[in-house]
């Protein structure tokens, strides 16, 4: 017999498999030796007490052997032969939509602009060490995606979207863990992430699909109101009336085309702010209510939501025991970026904190219609560098000072490799955005003892949180509301936020599409 039960745990009692049989056994009433497996189905943190718990949602086998499910790939066929579908982007979007199309018959050409997930790791280097910003391939472009080597989290709340356990069995079929399908906020890490793209990249060709890299889009050719052709940079084009445009929330040069073209493109709302490193320990302490982790308690996260001055201002893509990346696409801008690898084990924590933005806060930029709050963006990016120094040096500042108005004399060493430049972030963001930060930082400290700290460095900016522009599309077919046969995807089109639900749109639009074609 099979029986499912809910049980909090200590840490320690959840990581020996041994000791949470007994409890199971006591909790439950079942004789111990009639237990054969206890088989964990979800596992979460509950740390909200002074002594940590753990929420464990257990199969548990009595008097029956447990025999192990085995993740199993969809079937797919050879299309070398079959339609064809192309696919602007090999992001999560792009590469999910390929696999669904080869699932579904359609022969998938994917164009991606940058190199391939293991190429593009000289160029983070020279970003890293040399402060060379390559257009086509860094942290946001490349395959795989700006997610690659920025974390690949896997948590999502686009539950209504699509069937996200579908996809996370699909990513462990191409080599993740199994407990991504376990864990509440499951994680791959930027270290073991690159190989589960490139098999996933290396599954589609071996099935027929075609993968064209250091291939940038410079045009998209309309017929009738039509998706006719798609002109890539060496002048060589792809006739084709079905294309899934999956570019990500970085490529301006698809926005300021689609907006060249009269291809009806919106502004969108975004949230923007700054980058702030904490050492991890601290973070546990603060989280855990403890001097020192559990070795079976993971490095801590931490999620705070506020309002301030009537706007939301939130942690965001938090890294326990990670690192932040430079994430500029553009010489000329600074971005930045945390991630995480798979063991989480750097001595410090990040997070985005952002502060909600609204269409008003553009008008500055009106002049550019749908691209206004890009170009706002855009402007705080280049702010930060010339203050940072016209280097890939950020502007950074030790927290408690940013609070109090003070340029700090020292800061402490970051993860960050390009390095820091001393400044006050008054100099990098517009007053309202710098006065959210400053209260915000207090109110966050209310939540968080101890978190208001000049053992904390904030970096500037965080600005890459989604897309500045949506790309509308029809509700049912996915297509765009004026373009027949161009189907907007993912996180740069304004319907994703992150891997997850990203590769939900990327499958949806591929399934929207080959139905056009199958019809």
């Amino acid at each position: 017999m099979q029986h499912e039960f809910t049980i909090q745990v200590s840490p320690e009692i959840a990581g020996h498999m041994d000791r949470l049989t007994t409890k199971v056994a006591r909790t439950n009433g079942i004789p111990i030796d009639e237990i054969k497996h206890v088989q964990v189905l979800k596992r979460s943190i509950d740390a909200r007490q002074k002594s940590v718990k753990i929420n464990l949602k257990v199969r548990v086998f009595v008097k029956e052997d447990f025999i192990e499910d085995r993740i199993t790939l969809p079937e797919y066929p050879d299309v070398s032969n079959a339609p064809e579908v192309v696919i602007i982007g090999a992001g999560p979007a792009g590469l999910f939509a390929a696999l669904r199309c080869v699932e579904l018959g359609c022969k998938p050409i994917v164009i991606e602009r940058g190199k391939d997930v293991r190429s593009r790791r000289r160029d983070l280097k020279a970003i890293n060490r040399d402060h060379i910003v390559d257009v086509d391939s860094n942290y946001c472009f490349g395959e795989g995606g700006a997610g690659t080597y920025s974390d690949g989290k896997l948590y999502t709340r686009s539950k209504k979207r699509g069937d996200v356990q579908r996809i996370l069995k699909i990513l462990v079929g191409f080599g993740a863990t199994d407990q991504i399908l376990v864990d509440a906020h499951p994680h791959i890490g930027t270290n073991k992430l690159p190989d589960i793209i490139a098999a996933i990249r290396e599954k589609i060709v071996e099935r027929g699909g075609v993968i064209k890299f250091e291939s940038r889009v410079v045009d998209l050719k309309i017929k009738n109101q039509e998706i006719n052709e798609v002109v890539l940079r060496d002048g060589s084009s792809i006739i084709s009336n079905r294309v899934i445009l999956a570019t990500g929330h970085s490529a301006r040069d698809i926005f300021e085309l689609l907006y060249h073209k009269k291809i009806e493109i919106e502004s969108k709302p975004f949230a923007l702010g700054v980058r702030v490193e904490h050492p991890q320990l601290l973070i546990d302490q603060i989280q855990y209510s403890c001097d020192t982790r559990s070795p079976y308690l993971p490095p801590s996260p931490y999620s705070v939501v506020k309002q301030v001055n009537g706007r939301g201002m939130y942690s965001f893509c938090m890294c326990p025991g990670g690192v932040i990346a430079p994430c500029a696409t553009s010489p000329g801008e600074v971005v930045t970026n945390g991630w995480s690898p798979s063991k989480r084990d750097q001595p410090t924590a990040n997070s985005g904190i952002v502060v909600e933005l609204r269409s008003q806060d553009f008008k500055a930029f009106s002049n550019y219609g749908p691209l206004a709050a890009m170009y706002f963006q855009k402007s705080i990016e280049q702010q930060a560098w010339h203050v940072g120094g016209e280097t890939q040096k950020v502007p950074a500042q030790r927290l408690t000072d940013m609070v109090n108005n003070k340029r700090s004399e020292n800061l402490p060493v970051t993860s960050y490799k390009p390095g820091l430049t001393s400044a006050d972030m008054s100099e990098v963001f517009p007053k309202f955005i710098h006065k959210v930060l400053q209260q915000g930082f207090v109110s966050f400290n209310k939540s968080m003892r101890g978190y208001l700290t000049n053992e904390a460095i904030v970096h500037a900016p965080e600005s890459r949180t989604s897309s500045p522009v949506r790309i509308p599309r029809d509700f049912k077919t996915l297509e765009h509301i004026q373009i027949k046969g161009l189907y907007p995807c993912g996180e740069g089109a304004g319907y994703a936020g992150g891997i997850i639900s990203a590769a939900i749109d990327g499958e949806k639009c591929a399934q929207a599409c080959i139905t056009t074609i199958k019809k």
